[in-house]
């Protein structure tokens, strides 16, 4: 396609991806993204920071090879879903046996007892939970957790577990439906959009850090680092991705009123990490086009990304998007002045 903006809003496929208010999500700036690399050459597109996997799913619809990352495994989950899978659904006979199976689970039921969802939610989420396990497919096990998790956080007011009750309930529908309802609104949600793309895809779940992807371009939108707020996926989406792990491997903090378990470590958690890890990303990639997307209010600043650009690469452009940003866990925050940043897109070749 000689204009992939034009084709993208031309097609159906890229409005069937099943968003949510995923943290740092870039839904609202697809169209500026591919705006912008769409003048580059590219074939293979590498997101080494899927989150929520609305890039990943836009490069899919117009042909890439997508290669996907993400240290959550419910994101990787949802990659697995609707990058990677490009044929595989849960049939409706399949959704009637995860609703209707019998099982004696009462994890859930127990231990997060009062805390995000009825008792009533809570039995349907063990018994679901464990008779997903029970499905034959691990790309039919991926749709059904992911549309699992994206019920839980419909349910929730700000998608967010970082605390208990439901003290900021919107008067949005989603609070009103059960999470069984939500469950089968998901599955089809995520069925329908499932597609083969041009090219085979894949996804991965490990730490950027530790893997080497072969790619012409490799997108990176890490964990945005400031010292005045934190970036810690696992304290707003514990609840998600301890479900999606069946809580195997986490140690959950008793102590805690959320039972949030203990973060993983992550590279974007201090500012000499942060820095070290662009540099290493930045040098691992010197032979592929970079793309960062990254934030005015966050560190490293403009300049210095620039320079660890211009160390690798001759050519070297930043695209400045403005945007505010609507996400907190205080009602003060919802449309603050303060949240008006400039988010950035570099792209260095």
């Amino acid at each position: 396609m000689d204009n992939l903006f034009e084709y993208i809003n031309d097609t159906e496929k890229f409005n069937k991806f099943p968003g949510t208010r995923y943290m740092g999500s870039k839904n609202k700036l697809i169209p500026n993204i591919l705006r912008i690399l769409e003048g580059y050459e590219f074939n293979t597109f590498y997101d080494a920071f899927a989150g929520s996997n609305v890039v990943s799913y836009l490069f899919k619809t117009v042909g890439k090879k997508v290669i996907t990352n993400d240290f959550l495994t419910f994101s990787y989950l949802i990659s697995k879903a609707l990058i990677e899978n490009s044929s595989e659904n849960v049939s409706d006979s399949e959704v009637e046996f995860l609703l209707n199976h019998k099982n004696d689970q009462n994890f859930i039921t127990n231990k997060f007892k009062g805390l995000y969802f009825s008792d009533e939610d809570n039995m349907f989420l063990d018994r679901v939970r464990f008779n997903i396990d029970l499905l034959d497919s691990e790309y039919k096990r991926a749709i059904a957790l992911s549309a699992l998790a994206r019920s839980c956080m419909k349910k929730r007011a700000r998608g967010i577990f970082t605390f208990t009750g439901e003290r900021y309930d919107d008067g949005r529908k989603d609070m009103r439906l059960s999470l069984k309802e939500h469950f089968v609104l998901n599955v089809k949600l995520f069925n329908d959009a499932v597609f083969s793309g041009d090219a085979e895809c894949y996804s991965h779940n490990e730490s950027a850090q530790n893997l080497k992807v072969e790619t012409d371009l490799i997108y990176l939108d890490p964990p945005y680092y400031t010292p005045n707020s934190d970036n810690d996926y696992v304290r707003r989406y514990h609840f998600v991705e301890g479900l999606v792990r069946n809580w195997k491997g986490v140690e959950i903090q008793e102590n805690t009123t959320t039972k949030k378990f203990k973060s993983y470590h992550s590279p974007f958690s201090t500012k000499k990490e942060t820095y070290l890890a662009f540099e290493n990303l930045i040098d691992t990639y010197s032979d592929s086009i970079i793309a960062i997307s990254y934030s005015s209010n966050s560190l490293p600043s403009k300049e210095e990304l620039l320079v660890m650009l211009k160390k690798h690469k001759k050519d070297v452009v930043v695209h400045e998007i403005d945007y505010l940003y609507s996400f907190g866990n205080q009602n003060h925050k919802i449309g603050n002045n303060a949240n008006k940043v400039k988010e950035y897109l570099f792209v260095a070749q």
